[in-house]
């Protein structure tokens, strides 16, 4: 059996700006991503039909890509991921009996046929920004009122929300739209990033033994968890991947990028800004 060991690294080599440097300079660079694409496209996430209504349907032709697109004008085309010669095609229109027997007639064979309102979407996109502000707002407090000091509190919350706003920005660079499904993803990384976070804050702060060892005990524990997610959650996108789940698929592939940007946040950003406060700053 394959024993896993969390390397110990030296933080001592390097300060507290070194450290920070890195997370800091990937948030803003993830912050400028979101605001282009929103000043581009009007929202700094492109939103699947659930939040913006129409109709996505599933063809399998063997015309070209751009044949297709210029037989039933979408508003967008993609191959699909699980099988050659099958094709994503979204429509802004709702009415699918219709759109159905346009596509039938250009001799496409239709495989599934999914559509929303545009009333619901408008209706779901405004719920998924609700649950993901209060969810933030309602960790917030919490972290608040279990350490009861501003910087240790403080930490957590930016590690957090840099853990939400870097892979809205990777979502944006692969392609990866905003559904219910990913929503539900950004709202498990909240879960995630305060776990690990809370652990490390716990050790150092509030259990005996010198910083740097009790900075090695918290990640012997939450690296473990940390790299077990991420293979937990590379084989479930793997295997959606091959069998044609795109829900699954585009769920797994946030997670991954989330944990890997929470391991960055914790042991970076969020430890330099532990070390400041316990050394420099008002515990001093």
């Amino acid at each position: 059996m394959v024993e896993f060991q969390v390397p110990e690294v030296d933080y001592t080599r390097y300060s507290n700006r070194q450290l920070a440097a890195v997370p800091l300079a990937v948030l803003v660079l993830a912050l400028l991503v979101l605001a282009g694409w929103w000043l581009t496209t009007g929202a700094p996430v492109t939103p699947g039909i659930e939040f913006t209504g129409g109709t996505e349907m599933r063809i399998q032709a063997t015309a070209s890509q751009a044949e297709i697109e210029q037989s039933l004008n979408p508003v967008s085309i993609a191959p699909a991921q699980s099988a050659d010669n099958v094709y994503i095609v979204t429509f802004q229109e709702t009415n699918t009996q219709a759109l159905e027997s346009q596509a039938q007639q250009q001799g496409y064979e239709v495989t599934s046929v999914q559509s929303t309102s545009a009333s619901f979407g408008a209706n779901s996109q405004q719920l998924a920004l609700y649950g993901l502000v209060a969810a933030f707002v309602g960790m917030s407090i919490l972290v608040f009122l279990m350490f009861r000091t501003f910087v240790p509190s403080i930490a957590i919350v930016i590690s957090a929300f840099s853990d939400i706003v870097i892979p809205l920005a990777l979502m944006n660079i692969f392609g990866i739209k905003l559904s219910l499904g990913t929503v539900a993803a950004l709202l498990m990384l909240i879960g995630y990033s305060v776990d690990s976070d809370i652990l490390l804050n716990n050790h150092i702060l509030r259990r005996s033994g010198d910083f740097y060892e009790s900075t090695y005990r918290a990640m012997r524990t939450g690296v473990t968890m940390t790299l077990t997610s991420i293979s937990a959650m590379t084989v479930m996108a793997l295997v959606a991947f091959f069998f044609g789940i795109d829900l699954l698929t585009s769920i797994g592939v946030v997670l991954v990028l989330g944990l890997a940007t929470d391991l960055m946040n914790t042991y970076m950003l969020n430890l330099s800004l532990l070390r400041w406060y316990k050394y420099e700053g008002i515990a001093r």
